[in-house]
């Protein structure tokens, strides 16, 4: 009975909703190009009326659209049932008070399959959220007679009901329908309804992003790069400082000619706009002061000056070679160290930090490569401790993983430039490492206009004093 209340309430509404609204286009919306057709996938349940011959199923659907006007979409659809049970009925009474059960059916399951044809009106069409009413007829065949008339394992009703559809984008959405059908079976009416939910897709709908420019040089981001020469770049039309170093894109390739894609354009561990504006530094040349360390290990680590090369730590760089996964030093490297130790050896109150770096690729973990790095360089700390005597208190070991590279990371193939052990002696009588790594200054993406870009005044680890 509620089945059929609600089939009467819905029926009414929609019938008062295509009088009152009728089909007039919606001619002050914008519109795009048109796409009208669209598929959806569903699944959902079917309830028949308690004394149909069938008892509630599950049912799966494909239904092909076709949107006549913003008002009105024409949908056909087929769907299939594939296990309704059969129902048991109550029959005549016996002499003794018992009652006959029987079923309507020749087997206890059958299949359904139908065909569907409705019409969807579109109260919100082109927006977001999109609910809509619709009319329409349904039939339904069942693979099994039924006892009562084996000509009704055929089921035509008349259908109506409703749904909403949400608008993912234009190519996709996502949608929910409830239709309650009327038909005339076994020589009496029955009423069913569906539930269902489905995606939809636009056929047509998909556009490749990308960026069009016309009507003569445009620069969206203000930043002194037409748009045309930001797209043949790759950098970003909407964004001044498209690698969010502190320099602008213009600065970038028209004053200082870096890379608009790369923060640190010369891997020394410092983002451009920090060496143009803090430091003061090249930010195409690792070590601007040739004093042979790199600008960025002079900032982060020695609080030496990078613009001055008779600071500069002593660096050894050892290019070993691992075993995949281990940190065992092979006897062909040992020669490697044989200079590294006699320097400390000859200068006893220097001081040694070992640092160790580690290969990128593709499957390459953080966490697990810091501990390797780490594991190799405690490893060169005890053959120097072991082959040339030197104290392990002169001498720390940290591992960086992967995290500063000296030339550009191949995922694929990998870098061998990267994996390596580097030493940095600081000799005797120069001032002591500071206590702990300093903090580079940064500076915020550059959104000034193009050549005006303003350095951030220091308020933290100022540049050392010439």
């Amino acid at each position: 009975m509620k089945t059929r209340k609600m089939l009467a309430f819905v029926t009414c509404a929609a019938i008062a909703a295509g009088l009152g609204f009728k089909a007039a286009p919606a001619a002050a919306q914008e519109k795009g190009d048109e796409h009208p057709w669209n598929l959806t996938w569903s699944a959902g349940r079917i309830d028949m009326e308690g004394d149909f011959p069938t008892k509630d199923g599950y049912f799966s659907s494909l239904r092909l659209g076709y949107d006549y006007s913003d008002w009105w979409t024409f949908e056909g659809g087929l769907f299939v049932a594939p296990d309704l049970k059969a129902q048991t009925i109550k029959g005549h009474q016996n002499p003794d008070g018992t009652f006959e059960y029987k079923h309507p059916l020749d087997s206890n399951q059958t299949t359904g399959y139908g065909a569907t044809l409705d019409a969807l009106f579109h109260f919100t069409p082109w927006k977001r959220v999109d609910p809509y009413l619709s009319l329409g007829v349904m039939g339904i065949a069942f693979t099994e007679d039924f006892k009562d008339n084996e000509h009704d394992q055929f089921d035509a009703s008349a259908r109506g009901g409703g749904g909403v559809i949400y608008n993912y984008n234009d190519q996709w959405s996502v949608r929910a329908d409830f239709r309650g059908a009327f038909a005339y079976v076994s020589d009496k009416g029955t009423v069913n309804s569906t539930l269902d939910v489905g995606v939809r897709y636009v056929f047509g709908a998909y556009v490749q992003p990308g960026y069009q420019v016309s009507g003569g040089p445009k620069d969206s981001d203000a930043d002194g790069l037409t748009d045309e020469e930001e797209l043949r770049l790759g950098t970003n039309p909407f964004d001044p400082d498209t690698d969010h170093d502190g320099l602008s894109d213009y600065d970038e390739v028209k004053v200082y000619h870096t890379d608009p894609l790369n923060p640190d354009t010369d891997y020394d561990g410092l983002k451009d706009g920090v060496e143009v504006f803090i430091y003061k530094t090249d930010p195409r040349n690792p070590d601007t002061d040739g004093g042979g360390v790199y600008d960025g290990h002079e900032v982060r680590e020695d609080g030496t000056n990078p613009l001055d090369g008779s600071d500069d730590l002593i660096l050894f760089t050892l290019n070993i070679q691992f075993d995949y996964d281990k940190a065992i030093i092979k006897p062909e490297y040992f020669k490697d160290f044989e200079k590294l130790g006699k320097t400390l050896q000859r200068d006893p109150g220097s001081t040694a930090r070992i640092e160790g770096h580690a290969d990128r690729l593709k499957l390459s973990t953080k966490e697990h490569n810091d501990l390797l790095s780490e594991r190799r360089a405690k490893a060169s700390l005890d053959y120097l401790a072991e082959k040339y005597g030197i104290e392990r208190n002169r001498m720390v070991a940290v591992g960086y993983g992967f995290s500063r590279p000296k030339k550009p990371v191949d995922l694929i193939n990998g870098t061998p430039e990267n994996r390596r052990v580097e030493v940095y002696i600081r000799k005797s009588g120069m001032p002591p490492a500071p206590a702990a790594p300093i903090v580079p200054v940064e500076l915020p993406p550059a959104t000034g206009p193009a050549g005006k870009t303003a350095p951030v005044p220091v308020t933290t680890a100022p540049a050392p004093a010439p």
